[in-house]
């Protein structure tokens, strides 16, 4: 409820959102509930009335940012034989590099009670590289049905090195890192197309 007694719409995003601004302005250390709620123009304690706590709602917001990049990982088979294959695969790491802010990656790695949930999480099912490596693996493997992607194309190993540098970078990389560029140069590597 907002403070006027008026159901939310779409709290749990709002509060992500509000998460992610105040992490990208102000850094990790000034995460708290009481940063979130006020940048979400919440009540103080609507946090608290939907997470067991500030390391639930870090795991919870990088599970959410790992099934939406999955989800767009999903929508690559409606993209056979447009555009080019390797912009199409850019386009689904550089999803999920955004999805995820380096300082957000870092709360829910260092904090042991967020990173014991997310891991939970993806024990669970939550959507996770992997998922994202499947729907990569299979939109190449339709590529290569469709005569776009040459045939003795690795489409596994492709998409592991895809997924794999995409994890490397989005535990890595600094703020304003130019990680287009460098999924730019992977992709003509392992695609050449």
């Amino acid at each position: 409820m907002s403070p006027r007694g008026v159901a939310i719409p779409d709290l749990r995003e709002r509060l992500f959102a509000a998460a992610e601004r105040v992490v990208s302005r102000d850094g990790a250390a000034a995460l708290t509930s009481r940063s979130i709620t006020t940048e979400a123009d919440c009540a103080k304690g609507v946090l608290h009335t939907h997470f067991a706590g500030l390391d639930e709602f870090v795991a919870e917001l990088v599970l959410d940012r790992f099934a939406r990049s999955a989800r767009q990982a999903e929508a690559l088979h409606s993209k056979v034989g447009q555009a080019t294959v390797a912009g199409n695969l850019q386009e689904v790491a550089l999803c999920l590099m955004d999805s995820l802010p380096p300082a957000v990656v870092g709360l829910a790695m260092t904090r042991p009670a967020a990173a014991l949930h997310t891991r939970e999480g993806f024990q669970s099912g939550a959507p996770a590289f992997d998922a994202i490596q499947r729907a990569c693996t299979a939109y190449l493997q339709a590529e290569q049905r469709a005569g776009r992607l040459p045939a003795r194309a690795d489409a596994d190993a492709i998409a592991l090195a895809l997924v794999g540098t995409t994890h490397h970078l989005l535990m890595t990389r600094s703020r304003g890192e130019d990680t287009g560029a460098t999924m730019e140069r992977l992709l003509a590597v392992l695609v050449g197309c």
